[in-house]
């Protein structure tokens, strides 16, 4: 007996508008890195509504020293070329949505990555599952590290011990300059992560990030002296300038410490250049320099074809755009490690905490961030919403 096939009909969900606010989150304590210090968490809100009334959120973080991006031009990105250019598309013809996003406007990654996390917020509401189920659904929990600040070797071995006390087990070590901005001494970089070794002791992984502090000949010798001073450091995020992937390449082929690639990767145009020229041995991701999931899925797939492992990072970013990347983490197994420690480092929260209400689930059951544990939430989206005030 022939059984006749019933084909639904999914209404249209048409974007109305688009929307933009900046928003602050005070940090616990300065956020120092080779590249600038920042005291509070400085990004603009997003929010994407459609016609039946749902809402999708995202957050660009303005990190001018990296994307070039500020508040001001953010807000200028999404009102005066984004919003205009995918209003009035429908949610479901997602390929035509994305396509419009990035085409409106070159560069301004960290606007469009708003947008884009928003979107993806909407799709998986609107298919009733949590993003990182959408996306690829690998796993349902994370471990990540937490950054300790650029300071001088007492405060940054206090630091580390405070951190590991609150339960961190992997530590992101600040180096490539001084604690007064100058240029790092070599011999001193090496025997400021020996020292935290000796402190934290051989248990805790330790990661060094110069965030582009040195130069080739210099990185050689500094990374060198940290593997004959016996710090163990698992990788070294950056040590060259962005541009300069023949530098990259030079370091990461005279250490035996494995190099991973941050700012020199963002685009996946910038990952198969650094893919194909082993120019680094792993791939920092982050949502701010991909523009989004959408691009963030394209360097995934490109690292997985060469058998290279990646890194889901953040720039300096509250709990809904570090949630968005942890769906992305959880989704996909070539993500091996994750920075994602800017709830952490918050010394408020402006998001709801998703404390169900009576029976029902709460709709802000999102990632939770407990410590270096990350555990993804049952919420259809990305499950992160804003505190009623």
């Amino acid at each position: 007996m022939d059984i006749p096939i019933q084909m639904w009909k999914v209404k249209p969900m048409k974007i109305l508008r688009v929307t933009t606010q900046p928003i602050s989150v005070p940090l616990k304590r300065p956020f120092v890195t080779a590249l600038r210090s920042a005291a509070a968490i400085e990004s603009v809100l997003i929010r994407v509504e459609t016609d039946g009334g749902a809402e999708g959120l995202g957050e660009a973080a303005a990190t001018a020293a990296i994307t070039g991006e500020t508040r001001q031009s953010i807000a200028a990105a999404v009102e005066g070329h984004i919003a205009p250019a995918i209003a009035g598309r429908d949610i479901l013809a997602f390929d035509d949505v994305m396509r419009a996003l990035r085409g409106c406007i070159v560069k301004n990654t960290s606007a469009k990555a708003a947008v884009d996390m928003a979107l993806y917020d909407l799709l998986a509401q609107r298919l009733g599952v949590p993003l990182y189920q959408l996306l690829g659904g690998a796993r349902s929990s994370l471990v990540t590290d937490v950054t300790i600040s650029l300071a001088d070797t007492p405060r940054m071995v206090a630091d580390s011990l405070a951190a590991v006390a609150e339960g961190f087990s992997i530590l992101k070590l600040k180096v490539g300059r001084s604690a007064a901005g100058q240029a790092a001494e070599p011999c001193g970089e090496a025997r400021k992560v020996a020292e935290i070794r000796a402190a934290v002791g051989p248990e805790v992984e330790l990661r060094v990030d110069a965030n582009q502090g040195w130069l080739p000949k210099e990185a050689v010798r500094i990374i060198r002296a940290m593997e004959d001073a016996g710090c163990g450091a698992s990788l070294v995020e950056q040590p060259v300038r962005a541009g300069d992937v023949d530098g990259l390449r030079f370091v990461t082929q005279n250490v035996s410490t494995p190099i991973l690639a941050d700012e020199a990767v963002f685009s996946p145009a910038d990952a198969l250049e650094i893919l194909r020229t082993r120019a680094a041995d792993l791939i920092n991701i982050k949502l701010m320099k991909t523009g989004g999931i959408h691009q963030a899925l394209a360097v995934c797939a490109m690292a997985e074809s060469y058998g290279v492992a990646c890194m889901m990072g953040c720039m300096l970013e509250s709990r809904l755009a570090v949630s968005a990347a942890a769906h992305l983490a959880a989704a996909k197994g070539v993500i091996t490690m994750c920075d994602l420690d800017g709830p952490s480092l918050c010394a408020s929260d402006i998001y709801e905490d998703g404390t169900p209400v009576g029976p029902e689930p709460s709709s802000a059951d999102g990632p939770k961030f407990k410590s270096q544990d990350i555990i993804m939430g049952s919420s259809p989206g990305i499950g992160v919403r804003l505190m009623p005030e």
